[in-house]
């Protein structure tokens, strides 16, 4: 009988032990060097490996981890709904990109380390780090598709492994790690990674540059709406906005500088407005469709921003609204059927009080109006959302009833979407919504409807948005992430 081949032996870089921290900054250079150096590392193996063929072994290298043990609960503000773990225990957490994340690490380790009273351990993980996502951090690195090298690859280096890329945290069916180990935080290192991978390729522009303030989109007009605003932002030196980014990582600071347009725009092109901190804002135009909508939130979710705010085109429901009314979304009927698996329908999604009075006030900033009068344009109430834009082409009985039903004063395609997923990652979200057509009153969507007064309230729009955000940038976090947003188990990480 044939002996079984011997398994190949494998190379990791060296690493320093497990150390014990009670300086936050220091924490985040821990891990930032051992990040760098994994790396790295995989980056020099990879290449040599490209250049010379098999190398004999495999190569390994490894996520750095944050890692907490307490042995009593925590005394907290009981107000603030992150920065302590539930309850006495072993609480871990992979990492990747800790320069990227030094704000927000460094203010979660903060955190931690108040509220408990105790050390955090920053060493190596056992989680490998697959090479693709190492050798993304090098802009002249790129790993071939499989069979450009002379070797299978992954006999060689870690790949992605989707087995344990998933949002089982996130969607509360985790359970301990091997090691009896609980999360710490909502995403796992490779869960993030395979979502900045995907933002880069579905955006156009560097994860790096969002900001924690973000705007989602379904009418392009806005862009050059948010463009002309960002312009006027940067040519004022007490705006405190830095730099505009477009897409393909065109990033001016000169309110003048002309921004080549790309012949080949990506699926959802993204803007960033940016500021100190990641305290600017972000515009995403999502296209049309719950799956889009689904798919940036997914992935711009693990960037963990401070909110997410939906700002497009709605069907007008009832006959008392006119084209360009806007809509303040307080309850969502979810027809979109994308995030049923994740988080069922009869999970409520509760409006949030911070995000909706933010809206209501930027509204009456824009417009002038205020208390009764503001409802002249502007109604509360539920939005709903299906997955079918030519649901008015079907049988009308079920769909209308249902809506009248549920109280429905619009509909889209998107809005309980990012309202669900933002409930599902623990990121506030809100809708503030522009009636563009009133398919049950005659008022279809065609060439030449538009009014005045449509346009006017179309080109407020999206300043409400940014007066939105900016409004709720100057709130504390404890007030921005809701109590209604966490679970009686939830990581201590926001």
């Amino acid at each position: 009988m044939q002996d079984a081949p011997r398994p190949l032996p494998v190379m990791t870089p060296d690493a320093p032990p497990p150390e014990l921290f009670e300086d936050s900054d220091a924490a985040v250079d821990r891990l930032c060097a051992l990040y760098d150096s994994a790396a790295t590392f995989l980056r020099d193996r990879f290449l040599s490996a490209m250049a010379h063929g098999h190398p004999g072994h495999k190569v390994r290298a490894f996520y750095p981890e944050i890692r907490l043990t307490t042995a009593t609960y925590a005394k907290v503000d009981s107000r603030l709904s992150f920065g302590h773990v539930a309850a006495p225990g072993t609480y871990a957490t992979t990492v990747t990109r800790p320069g990227m994340f030094r704000h927000y690490l460094t203010q979660q380790i903060s955190l931690l380390l108040e509220n408990h009273g105790v050390t955090v351990q920053i060493g190596v993980s056992d989680t490998p780090m697959p090479v693709h996502f190492a050798v993304s951090n090098f802009p002249d690195t790129t790993v071939p598709q499989e069979g450009a090298a002379s070797f299978t690859l992954r006999d060689v280096f870690d790949v992605p492994d989707l087995a344990s890329t998933n949002d089982d945290i996130v969607n509360g069916v985790a359970g301990p790690a091997h090691d009896g180990a609980l999360p710490l935080a909502p995403f796992t290192a490779q869960r993030v990674d395979y979502s900045l991978a995907r933002l880069a390729h579905y955006t156009a522009t560097d994860p790096e540059h969002f900001q924690n303030h973000v705007l989602f989109t379904n009418y392009q007009f806005y862009v050059s709406e948010f463009e002309a605003f960002a312009r006027a932002q940067l040519a004022d030196p007490d705006s405190g906005y830095t730099s505009f980014v477009s897409t393909g990582n065109v990033e001016i600071t000169d309110p003048n500088a002309p921004i080549p347009h790309s012949p080949k725009m990506p699926q959802m092109p993204t803007y960033h407005l940016k500021r100190k901190h990641g305290s600017g804002i972000t515009l995403v135009n999502i296209g049309v469709g719950p799956s889009n909508a689904k798919t940036a939130t997914d992935h711009i979710a693990v960037l963990r921003p401070h909110a997410w705010v939906m700002v497009g085109h709605c069907a007008g429901l009832r006959n008392s609204q006119s084209l360009g009314d806007f809509v303040l979304a307080h309850a969502y009927l979810r027809e979109d059927k994308v995030l049923d698996d994740d988080l069922p329908v009869w999970v409520p999604i509760p409006a949030l009080a911070e995000i909706q009075t933010s809206l209501e006030k930027a509204v009456a900033i824009e417009t002038q109006l205020e208390g009764y009068d503001l409802k002249r344009i502007m109604r509360t109430g539920t939005v709903a959302s299906v997955d079918n834009r030519n649901w008015e082409l079907r049988e009308h009985t079920g769909p209308v009833q249902r809506l009248s039903q549920s109280r429905a004063i619009a509909l889209d395609m998107e809005s309980a979407t990012i309202a669900a997923n933002g409930f599902r990652f623990r990121v506030p979200y809100g809708t503030l919504l522009c009636v563009s057509d009133k398919p049950l009153h005659g008022e279809l969507k065609l060439p030449g409807m538009a009014s005045d007064f449509y346009k006017t309230q179309v080109s407020r729009h999206l300043m409400i948005g940014i007066r939105a955000m900016e409004i709720l940038r100057e709130m504390p976090l404890s007030r921005i992430h809701s109590r209604k947003l966490r679970s009686f188990e939830e990581t201590a990480f926001l």
